[in-house]
């Protein structure tokens, strides 16, 4: 199976299937998708989109940014939740040179999952009860926002830190594309040299952090999402293979 699924102009498109997580059991290839903005895509894009049988987008974005940029197209079948994780909002493309990519966006993670706390047990919720069609979550560059879901899936189902922080830096191979993508935007490049940047550090600095106040990413999202053993038990029989 192939975890980056190609289209023309979404960059950061990839499945979350093939992992192990609980007692060896995979996660399902098909069943979560992880993306870059699906408003960028044009005809060729969505067919493409369509053959996956998606069934719901769960966009992380600010209203404002929708409203800018557009959301995903609309289609009988398709359900859309707008979830806006970030509570406070900063550009990344003006952010100085002298600015540390890992602790920086580390710190920037940390404040969605005390921010953030309703629309993430939200989503959660969403993709919990998607047990029919799959499931794209996504942002503008499928990397922050996205980046800290995907975290918190993948923690619940049992995957590895190491392998969550791998995942991660997959968006790595995406860079130059969200660069050229901002650039494009703004008419001149990004100032930070960290735009569109995702190394492993990030994610294992967020994922410290969770074990530093919550004794880790789990145990975060049961003191403060509210999840419990039934509801991991739910999501692990709708994720991972049997």
């Amino acid at each position: 199976m192939k975890r980056h699924i190609a289209f023309t102009h979404l960059l950061n498109f990839r499945d979350l299937g093939g992992y192990t997580g609980h007692g060896g059991r995979a996660v399902r290839w098909g069943r979560l998708y992880r993306s870059d903005a699906l408003s960028k895509m044009d005809d060729g894009d969505w067919a493409r989109f369509l053959e996956l049988g998606v069934g719901t987008v769960i966009d992380l974005r600010y209203p404002f940014e929708i409203a800018r940029r557009g959301r995903v197209r609309e289609h009988d079948g398709l359900a859309y939740h707008n979830l806006s994780v970030e509570h406070r909002p900063y550009r990344q493309a003006e952010l100085g040179p002298e600015v540390a990519v890992g602790p920086f966006l580390a710190g920037k993670y940390a404040e969605v999952a005390q921010d953030g706390v309703v629309e993430l047990r939200q989503a959660l919720d969403v993709i919990a009860a998607a047990e029919d069609a799959p499931v794209v979550f996504h942002c503008a560059s499928g990397k922050d926002r996205t980046g800290v879901l995907a975290a918190l899936v993948l923690t619940l189902l049992d995957v590895s830190d190491e392998v969550i922080a791998e995942d991660f830096a997959l968006t790595e191979l995406a860079t130059p594309g969200l660069v050229a993508d901002i650039t494009a935007q703004m008419g001149v490049p990004p100032v930070w040299p960290g735009y569109g940047r995702a190394p492993a550090e990030v994610m294992t600095l967020f994922l410290a952090w969770a074990r530093e106040q919550h004794g880790s990413l789990r145990g975060y999202a049961e003191q403060r999402l509210g999840i419990d053993d039934a509801y991991i038990t739910r999501l692990r029989a709708n994720l991972l293979e049997s």
